[in-house]
């Protein structure tokens, strides 16, 4: 999505003369490095899962849907990098039919990476609040089978809507549907909290008897999502600057950081497999035996 994504880019000279902030620039190895760790890391946390039968629950299932999201915005840097790379070899004609295609495609990552994350964590934060409001039906709540079906619809309408952002991506209400995920996923999210909050005064003698495994993922949430906002949110502001006052010498001027602005978002994903691995004993465990070559059964 280039009216999107490669904003920075499309900056003209005069916004440029209308701020005096520098321009801050990153080196690309950089910007490969930390995306290569961030897919290797996330495909650990996947391979734990899928080797461990003791992971295979709905909760790490939808780790595991986070751990793919996060994993398709470090590729989308790693295949941008490739196809830049081969352009400025000479393999690919500029603005040609293949490089504006593979440009559509690795957008479409992106936007796939953002959703999925904000989808993840919404379905994280109800899982989270079955655990602990509804512990004794938890089990018959979300089985399995409910939470491959949730799932599948998450993935299936997200990839939809990355779709459809890449094909209408120069048009505002594209821009403005793309950036209003991020706030109503906050909403909801705090909504929740809220209300467990309310709960939690008026069943406080049951919130004690609760394991404390329960409570530890709700922790484990509020952790997750305090760096996914950290991360994503200075990106979201660039676009919503871009797009509506892209003139202004103090939008001018935020903008100048849209690399370190994009390095933010290449570190979500490196840092989520360690919230993980610390916050989880059992995938810590997994961990330690995938790397020390042991057997899981």
């Amino acid at each position: 999505m280039k009216h999107i994504i490669n904003l920075y880019e499309n900056i003209n000279d005069t916004t440029r003369n209308n701020s005096d902030c520098p321009h801050v620039v990153l080196p690309e190895e950089i910007f490969f490095t930390i995306s290569i760790i961030g897919v290797l890391e996330n495909l650990m946390v996947l391979l734990a899962v899928m080797k461990n039968k003791n992971l295979q629950s709905p909760m790490y299932f939808f780790i595991c849907s986070l751990a793919i999201s996060d994993m398709l915005g470090s590729l989308y840097k790693i295949l941008e990098n490739i196809l830049i790379m081969f352009r400025n070899m000479g393999y690919l004609k500029p603005r040609g039919n293949f490089e504006t295609t593979a440009d559509d495609i690795i957008d479409s990552l992106f936007i796939l990476s953002l959703l999925g994350s904000i989808f993840s964590l919404s379905v994280i934060a109800v899982d989270r609040y079955l655990t602990i409001f509804h512990a004794l039906q938890y089990h018959s709540i979300v089985t399995m089978r409910r939470a491959i079906v949730v799932l599948m619809v998450i993935w299936v309408s997200c990839t939809g809507s990355a779709i459809t952002m890449v094909i209408f991506s120069h048009h505002i209400p594209t821009v403005i549907t793309f950036t209003s995920l991020f706030p109503l996923m906050l909403v909801f999210i705090l909504c929740l909290y809220v209300h467990m909050f309310l709960l939690a005064r008026s069943h406080a003698r049951k919130i004690l008897t609760l394991p404390r495994a329960n409570m530890k993922g709700a922790i484990t949430l509020t952790i997750l999502l305090g760096v996914f906002i950290f991360c994503w949110a200075p990106f979201v502001l660039h676009i919503l600057l871009m797009t509506f006052c892209p003139n202004n010498p103090y939008c001018a001027c935020y903008m100048s950081l849209f690399q370190v602005n994009g390095m933010l978002i290449m570190c979500n994903a490196v840092i989520d497999p360690f919230i993980y691995a610390f916050r989880s004993q059992e995938l810590r465990d997994a961990f330690k035996k995938m790397i020390f070559c042991s057997k899981y059964w």
